[in-house]
């Protein structure tokens, strides 16, 4: 008895001691937290090197919805995976809208920064605004854009890629209650609504939101077939059927310069 009674006390001093800590404690903040250098991602052989594009405020869904599909490739015999990873501005933290901190796999001038098949722009706070301004980002969005198999957006991801001219001559479409918004700042582009995914050359631009998985699925069946991508989406006890998305297809990839 006098030992239990000992362990309780010790027990409850900890308790204590513990809460005293955690008022005294400073907040936690972007700010407070120390720079990570980059460490990059073990990268499988034969697969595609998917990049998705992260900044301060980007929106959970938007990151997270893509990611999760390409992942689990990995886990599909007789496909070629894809290796997913995140590329920020630098390597600090980065904090989601939502409050999540991440620390970025590549900074943009990462040196071994693999070269990138699929580039993937999910939607951030700042994407209709002053990430616009951001010359730099906008730059290594054209660059990498260029030598990808497929670029990808998300919500107001396509605000990105519309400021770096990817989407001239090509169709596209936002977040339902942006599409205004884009068609002002761009008029010339052609911006569809009630639709989830364009696919127009080797630009894929959806909805966003939960529906981001829907552009990603489109993707993911367009590389593997039909059955891979419903395993793929069963796999995240997610009912897909292309034929039952709102989707328009004006050009595939191999038609795009003709």
């Amino acid at each position: 008895m006098i030992n239990n009674c000992k362990r309780a006390s010790h027990a409850l001093l900890l308790t204590c001691l513990w809460l005293i800590a955690c008022q005294n404690a400073p907040e936690v903040t972007k700010d407070t937290l120390e720079p990570q250098p980059c460490k990059g991602v073990e990268l499988m052989e034969d697969a595609y090197n998917v990049g998705f594009l992260v900044m301060d405020g980007v929106y959970n869904t938007e990151l997270t919805a893509p990611y999760d599909i390409f992942q689990h490739t990995k886990y599909r015999e007789g496909i070629k995976p894809m290796n997913v990873f995140t590329v920020a501005p630098d390597c600090d933290v980065v904090k989601t809208f939502e409050g999540i901190y991440l620390l970025p796999a590549y900074s943009m001038e990462s040196q071994d920064l693999p070269a990138i098949d699929i580039l993937v722009i999910p939607s951030a706070e700042n994407h209709m605004g002053s990430d616009l301004e951001d010359q730099r980002m906008i730059r290594w969005v054209k660059e990498v854009a260029a030598d990808a198999d497929y670029v990808t957006s998300h919500c107001d991801g396509a605000f990105v890629l519309a400021e770096a001219g990817l989407l001239d001559d090509h169709e596209s479409t936002t977040f339902p209650s942006d599409i205004a918004a884009m068609r002002k700042r761009y008029p010339d582009l052609t911006i569809h609504d009630d639709v989830l995914v364009v696919h127009d050359g080797k630009m894929i631009t959806s909805a966003g939101g939960a529906r981001s998985f829907d552009g990603a699925l489109y993707l993911a069946e367009l590389l593997y077939g039909e059955k891979i991508a419903r395993r793929l989406a069963q796999g995240l006890v997610i009912d897909w059927d292309l034929e039952e998305v709102a989707h328009i297809v004006v050009r595939s990839k191999d038609k795009i310069n003709e």
